[in-house]
């Protein structure tokens, strides 16, 4: 791994803008993330409660993902975003002003969390095909990858600020930090310098648009190998992070730093899987680093399970971000080099559906099953299912790679 290879994208001025920007802005993201999920558990004690802000954040992808990628592919960009990081500022803002005036409740946290599902379905398919418009195609693997870092390294930075802030002022003001953050992207995307896209000939409609994308999807044996794979793993997988705080709380008798150190030894695990990927040469062997990730994440799933401490949870927990990352990485390059230009929007439109809109329904089995068996033995079954999904759709896409045409080098 060479720093060109790894900042290759740093080349491009837009993307330097939109590294900056997200940089700042998921990082209280993050600090949202993670003080919402500690409010709901002090205000309920329920891992159940958990689950269903969870599933309120996430369900609106699943539902409304396929028209956000219809947006995506025929309106421009970079408007969507700006407007969508708009929403979501007003968004954080308003749960931080009910959280300082002490009249916040439950019920409240789940609306104001699908409300920023309902913006994430459209800005996600579009932030997914807009990174080729700021590096042309010869970079965006490596785009992607350090995309990816960012997430990742907000998610190492952002609750472990939250956990300080917790302790010292209280939820409200990380819902405030994360607000100020919107701007530092909304500002980077407003500067950036774009070239004029071509006239395109007049649109189809929406249902025709749903459509072609979904049968184009049907239609290419990577593609469908690929969403599968992205769906077992984001309902078994991912689902851990809600229960962080039980583990946190309960299992291991710590506050708000030991759900900030777990959530961070997770978002560090995923940096490092992030940079690796970075580092790539050239866009090859991805089928079988996707492979290779699922069955990682879901063995060292079921280690983080058994950890007897909360310092030995945390160094096992490091892997499964590691295997995640590996996974979606190249998930997410073999989708974007398989579709064409124009239908880009809709094919990663369903590359969010399924890794976003699958997870509420992970959430809810996992918050149910803590429920009933506790939080350890459900993460240790969550966990062996995660890795008969990579046995199974995991050497799918390995063999779909193989056979791909122009894209036989991902294998």
């Amino acid at each position: 791994m060479s720093r060109s290879d790894l900042f290759r994208s740093f080349r491009h001025r837009n993307y330097r803008l939109y590294f900056s920007g997200q940089l700042v802005s998921l990082t209280g993201t993050w600090m949202q993330s993670t003080a919402q999920g500690w409010l709901v558990y002090r205000l309920t004690g329920s891992s159940m409660a958990l689950g269903m802000v969870g599933f309120a954040s996430l369900i609106p992808v699943l539902v409304l993902g396929l028209f956000g990628g219809v947006l995506a592919d025929r309106l421009p960009k970079r408007n969507l975003l700006i407007a969508a990081q708009a929403l979501a500022m007003l968004q954080a803002a308003a749960l931080s002003w009910l959280t300082f005036s002490e009249q916040v409740q439950v019920w409240q946290v789940v609306a104001f969390a699908a409300c920023l599902g309902v913006v994430n379905a459209v800005e996600l398919p579009t932030r997914h095909s807009f990174v080729v418009e700021m590096v042309g195609k010869e970079d965006l693997h490596n785009a992607i990858a350090l995309n990816s870092s960012i997430f990742h390294l907000a998610r190492v930075l952002g609750p472990l600020a939250a956990g300080a802030v917790l302790g010292w002022v209280g939820e409200g003001a990380c819902f405030a930090v994360n607000a100020v953050s919107f701007l530092a992207v909304i500002a980077g995307l407003a500067a950036m310098r774009l070239e004029h896209a071509p006239p395109k000939p007049a649109p189809a409609g929406v249902r025709e648009h749903l459509a072609q994308g979904l049968a184009f999807a049907w239609k290419t044996p990577l593609i469908r190998a690929i969403l599968a794979l992205i769906s077992i793993v984001s309902l078994v997988g991912s689902s851990n992070l809600i229960l962080l705080p039980v583990f946190a709380g309960d299992v291991f008798g710590h506050g708000p730093e030991g759900l900030g150190l777990l959530t961070a030894a997770s978002g560090a695990g995923s940096l490092l899987g992030a940079l690796f990927m970075a580092g790539r040469g050239k866009a090859a062997g991805f089928g079988r680093l996707a492979f290779r990730g699922g069955l990682l994440m879901g063995a060292a799933l079921v280690l983080f399970a058994n950890a007897p401490s909360l310092w030995l949870a945390a160094v096992c927990i490091v892997p499964t971000g590691f295997g995640f990352m590996a996974l979606m990485a190249s998930c997410n390059t073999m989708l974007q080099l398989c579709a064409p230009d124009d239908m880009r929007g809709r094919v990663m439109s369903l590359y969010t559906m399924l890794y976003m809109g699958m997870a509420p329904f992970g959430a809810l089995l996992a918050g149910g099953l803590a429920q009933w068996l506790g939080a350890p033995v459900t993460v240790g079954i969550l966990g062996a299912c995660c890795l008969a999904g990579a046995l199974g759709p995991g050497r799918a896409v390995g063999r779909a790679a193989c056979k791909a045409g122009p894209v036989k080098d991902l294998s």
